[in-house]
């Protein structure tokens, strides 16, 4: 890469990484029969999606409306909103619908059911899921409650409206300190939202899918019986949160933000970096973990790992980078003006900031730019 090719901070996307992420859990849900639907939520990008569909995927999962009309411009079809839906939004989904996009909704209240009832304009039949809480992580209904089966209720009376089935998201596991307990999530997630689809059933309501789904339950369940899909996203990109957990090796992680080191600052035994919080997020999740790698850790520029190097600080532009250690940082190994890379602590945090991907080939040649798709507001093509 030479130097001064690129402006940054520059977000870049290692392809032959991305590559074979996306490729190793295709191959996982290939050999266990249970279709993958891939979560857009960070890749944010058609190019990205395409590789899925190289590799079978023909579902997919997005976490807003701009993201599913984008794809949809781009010939994508069967999506799953993952966010609650509320009634602004419906008139966004219907109006996809009735372009042939086939984009599902979610819920996991009364007042959610009977806003779709009363506001759902013309268009197709519309597919509702109900979403599960299976570890009081964040939204969803339990299996034991009455209001699961009157929302199931509301919804398959009401013309016009779909109950597809139940969605959870195994979120706890991210706070899981072993295998063990990564396994035991993934069974808790499976057990629970399966139970309630059995409960929706015995009511006498059909309840034809079972979604569940996180990146660290996904490659770690060890059970799926009775799920009729997977949903997980930032497998493809990985981070420095994931390989903590142990979903992936540090070499897999294959997005990093490319740098320039600006200023030396030695009586602070630091060096400067134009990443800051704007460019990396001030995102901390690795902050409960171990192996916490302040805002990130660091690699050369083509990616080779720098022991002992991490960003302990950031301000809005400016990024602090020391020893993990204490011991003296050698200024002399970074001039002002060298470029470094750093590997995100959560990669779909990092990557909003950026409008697209430098695709980095393994010598660090940029092969091409990729558009990324980010927001809220309507997209036009």
């Amino acid at each position: 890469m030479p130097q001064g090719a690129f402006e940054t901070p520059c977000l870049l996307l290692d392809r032959a990484k991305l590559a074979a992420n996306i490729a190793s859990m295709a191959a996982r849900f290939r050999t266990i029969g249970v279709p993958l639907r891939p979560h857009l939520k960070t890749a944010k990008s058609i190019d990205v999606a395409r590789l899925c569909q190289a590799h079978g995927a023909d579902r997919w999962t997005v976490s807003t409306l701009r993201e599913a009309e984008y794809f949809a411009s781009h010939g994508l079809s069967d999506m799953l909103y993952a966010v609650s839906i509320v009634p602004a939004k419906i008139d966004r989904v219907m109006a996809l619908n009735r372009t042939g996009a086939n984009v599902a909704v979610c819920l996991d209240t009364m007042e959610g059911a009977d806003a779709l009832a009363a506001a759902l304009p013309e268009g197709p039949p519309l597919r509702v899921f109900l979403e599960i809480d299976v570890d009081h992580h964040r939204t969803g209904l339990q299996p034991g409650e009455t209001r699961l089966i009157d929302i199931a209720t509301r919804i398959h009376s009401t013309e016009r409206l779909v109950l597809a089935g139940v969605m959870a998201h195994g979120g706890e596991s991210y706070a899981s300190r072993s295998l063990a307990e990564i396994e035991a999530m993934a069974e808790q997630e499976r057990r629970i939202t399966v139970a309630a689809a059995e409960a929706i059933r015995a009511d006498g309501i059909p309840c034809p899918t079972v979604s569940v789904g996180s990146t660290p339950t996904a490659r770690f369940g060890t059970s799926y019986e009775g799920v009729d899909e997977v949903r997980a996203g930032v497998y493809m990109f990985q981070d420095v949160f994931q390989s903590n957990l142990g979903v992936c090796p540090p070499d897999a992680i294959a997005l990093s933000v490319l740098t320039s080191v600006v200023s030396h600052a030695p009586h602070l035994n630091r060096l400067v970096i134009d990443a800051g919080g704007m460019a990396l997020s001030k995102d901390r999740s690795c902050a409960i973990q171990e192996n916490d790698c302040g805002y990130g850790f660091l690699t050369d520029e083509v990616g080779r790992l720098i022991p002992g190097l991490y960003v302990n600080g950031v301000s809005q532009e400016h990024g602090y980078v020391t020893t993990r250690d204490g011991s003296p940082l050698d200024l002399n190994r970074f001039p002002v003006g060298s470029l470094l890379r750093v590997l995100p602590n959560h990669a779909c945090m990092t990557a909003a900031a950026y409008d697209a991907y430098h695709v980095a080939e393994a010598d660090g040649h940029i092969a091409e730019v990729w558009p990324r798709v980010n927001g809220w507001s309507l997209y036009t093509p």
